[in-house]
């Protein structure tokens, strides 16, 4: 039997943020992301062998991320917090649900001084 997840492990607040289909006024619509709410995580780094699967799938896996089994987060979403934007990959909840893990790989945007 496993153990829930704490919530006093969960030390990193992120921003949860996903795509949404937007009305654009002229019968279309736009995809924009939206913040849909915040969530407290436990944040790792994945294993040799999670980074080399990872990598052949052609994921950058920056981290894993455990959660309470209940988290709205899904694949696609971006997790926002600490200077950091990291997209989820793939979601897993085990068979026993005291978790739920997030494998992100971390985003890079250009700030206005590498766009000149």
């Amino acid at each position: 039997m496993s153990v829930r997840i704490g919530a006093h492990e969960l030390r990193r607040q992120l921003a949860v943020w996903r795509e949404a289909k937007v009305d654009d006024g002229q019968g279309g619509n736009t995809v924009t992301l939206t913040q849909v709410g915040t969530v407290w995580a436990k944040a790792g780094q994945p294993t040799a062998a999670e980074r080399l699967e990872a990598m052949r799938a052609g994921v950058d896996l920056a981290y894993v991320l455990h959660m309470l089994p209940d988290a709205d987060v899904r694949r696609g979403d971006e997790l926002r917090g600490d200077g950091e934007v990291l997209r989820v990959k793939a979601t897993v909840r085990p068979s026993d649900p005291v978790y739920l893990r997030a494998d992100c790989e971390a985003e890079q945007y250009q700030t206005s001084d590498e766009e000149s």
